[in-house]
């Protein structure tokens, strides 16, 4: 039993990775990040996809303590992020997020 959960956590990990290259891609792209930002960016898209997905399953069974939780990681991720980029890139990087918003927001 023991060789499925580490199969689980290992799988788990790497679509975690996969999912925070995915995304510090976009985000290099709508951003115009440099290599050493993009670097900083996955690691951090590491990390909070990691804290969400554990906070998922530790308030499973709680959803307002859930929703809480993954709302104050958030607005971490949040503001770590913007602080890794100069004032030209946050810019482009909430022009960007406006426009997603914008799109995806009920008429």
């Amino acid at each position: 039993m023991l060789g499925v959960a580490t199969y689980a956590a290992t799988d788990r990990e790497a679509s975690i990775k996969t999912r925070a290259t995915a995304l510090a891609r976009i985000q290099v792209e709508k951003a115009h990040l440099d290599e050493g930002q993009y670097v900083q960016v996955k690691t951090l898209n590491i990390r909070m996809l990691t804290e969400m997905e554990n906070l998922k399953t530790h308030f499973a069974a709680e959803p307002a303590i859930l929703d809480e939780r993954l709302a104050v990681a958030q607005a971490r991720y949040e503001l770590e992020l913007t602080a890794l980029m100069r004032p030209a890139q946050l810019a482009l990087f909430n022009q960007a997020r406006n426009n997603m918003t914008a799109l995806t927001e009920p008429r």
